[in-house]
């Protein structure tokens, strides 16, 4: 008794639909009172004939097959529909495919309704259970950290006892994973723990940075999963609850002495549970799904392990070092009072200045020490550390004369230190003469006896060292030393 629009918006569907039932029902001579009588099939007959039941007898395509299929790179359901009709030509058509696989997959539950494609995504968490081993010589429980991960398409579950959740434990449990698995995702999708996110929000997070460069070096992306949005990472929460069932559950009465021992003991039970059919995609097993979704599209691991490492912002002191970890090191002197950026793993220091390495050295345990590159120290502070080594490399590196005069120099000092002073006097004349004329003074100098850089110095300045010398008593007299008669001694 209603007007065509009047029962489209009661409904909520288009008036024209309602049109052609209601002209059916008028061709087949169905009134409202036949119609509340019949069954759903019977009605369909009536309306639409027997083609609307022939229907049933079409080939119905495989729903787990196809959603196999679907984790595939490339894959889609218009695809597969096109092979459907290619094995059965009167099977149906493109909207009646698709809705049978949609209502499988409705049934299968909240697990199974994100797609994902082969080698994709890695989905990684701790458990909120955690294993436990004791003390071999207290007896005390001492609880570790339980890491899973699995692979988006085949499920296929790593999991691994870890002291800590902090960053070089996880950073260390993700490498384990990914070896496990032999390959790399195209992304690891972590939960918004600290070791991961250290600014979360739901569009643009902030990775933890040496999890960022744990992902640069791996050739992967890090997209943490939106906070408060269990569905981002619905795989790995039942992988968790997998884990926690079928191995934790198994370890609780089993007694190990070290993490080294609870972890065989947890690979052997991974094992079984990778091998375990899995029912609602029909008794395949992630091992299975591995080998023919995940591992032909998983990216080759890089030959080197990533190295654990952290950040720290570092102000550089006046004696151009900065602290890290009660430990000085060293940096170029221009940058006294920059702030810089420091990376540091268990062997190794490295000082960033906008981005630029500035310094790098190797990490050293002592406590209050120094650890100082001669290159960063100024020339004079360089010449002061160096002591006498580096004057008498200095003069090695001139020449024999120039090394002789140096050695005589500190034989002659009672003290050190006073015959650095002296030295470096020689040294400096390196500045105002080339090589070959200090060469030649002190071979002049060395002639007569001289024990200091005076001689030399005044070799130079009045440039005998370019003349050919005429005689001995000639040279002997420009040469002034207390030991050093003269030619009037003889008189």
């Amino acid at each position: 008794g209603q007007s065509v629009r009047a029962a489209a918006r009661s409904l909520g569907i288009g008036h024209s639909v309602v049109g052609r039932l209601r002209q059916r029902a008028k061709l087949a001579g169905v009134d409202w009172a036949e119609a509340s009588q019949l069954s759903e099939e019977a009605l369909k007959e009536r309306l639409y004939g027997r083609g609307a039941a022939a229907g049933a007898s079409r080939p119905e395509p495989d729903p787990v097959a196809m959603h196999r299929a679907l984790m595939e790179p490339g894959v889609t359901l218009e695809l597969l529909h096109l092979e459907y009709l290619e094995a059965h030509p009167d099977g149906y058509r493109y909207t009646a495919f698709c809705d049978r696989y949609r209502a499988w997959k409705k049934k299968r539950g909240v697990t199974m309704r994100q797609p994902h494609k082969g080698g994709e995504k890695l989905f990684v968490d701790f458990s909120g259970v955690r294993p436990s081993y004791a003390d071999r010589t207290t007896g005390e429980r001492i609880q570790v950290e339980l890491f899973v991960a699995t692979l988006g398409a085949s499920n296929l579950t790593f999991a691994v006892a870890v002291p800590t959740q902090r960053v070089p434990d996880f950073l260390h449990a993700n490498a384990l994973a990914l070896e496990f698995f032999g390959g790399v995702p195209k992304a690891i999708i972590p939960d918004n723990l600290k070791s991961a996110v250290t600014e979360t929000d739901p569009y643009e997070p902030t990775v933890q940075r040496a999890f960022a460069d744990f992902g640069r070096h791996y050739g992967t992306a890090i997209v943490p999963a939106r906070p408060y949005r269990p569905k981002d990472k619905a795989k790995v929460e039942v992988a968790v609850q997998v884990v926690q069932r079928w191995i934790l559950a198994r370890l609780r009465k089993e007694l190990f002495f070290s993490i080294g021992e609870l972890n065989r003991r947890i690979r052997m039970l991974l094992a079984e549970l990778d091998q375990r059919p899995m029912k609602k995609l029909g008794g395949v097993t992630r091992a299975e799904l591995f080998a023919q979704l995940d591992e032909p599209e998983l990216r080759a691991l890089p030959q080197d392990r990533f190295v654990p490492c952290a950040w720290k912002s570092v102000r550089v002191n006046r004696d151009y070092h900065v602290a890290i970890s009660d430990h000085y090191y060293s940096v170029p002197h221009a940058l006294v009072h920059e702030v810089l950026e420091a990376r540091f793993t268990e062997r190794t220091v490295e000082l960033f200045h906008r981005g630029e390495r500035v310094a790098s050295h190797a990490r050293s345990t002592t406590k209050y020490g120094h650890t100082t590159d001669k290159a960063h120290m100024p020339p004079a502070h360089r010449q002061w550390a160096e002591g006498g080594q580096g004057l008498l490399e200095w003069a090695v590196a001139i020449g024999p004369h120039t090394h002789t005069l140096m050695q005589r120099i500190f034989e002659r000092s009672p003290i050190p230190m006073q015959g650095w002073r002296s030295g470096r006097g020689l040294r400096r004349l390196a500045e105002r003469y080339d090589d070959a004329r200090i060469e030649e003074a002190a071979r002049l100098a060395l002639r007569f006896g001289a024990q200091s850089y005076r001689p030399v110095a005044r070799i130079l300045k009045l440039g005998f060292d370019q003349r050919a010398l005429e005689d001995e008593s000639a040279d002997e007299a420009l040469i002034e030393h207390e030991q050093i008669r003269g030619p009037e001694y003889f008189n």
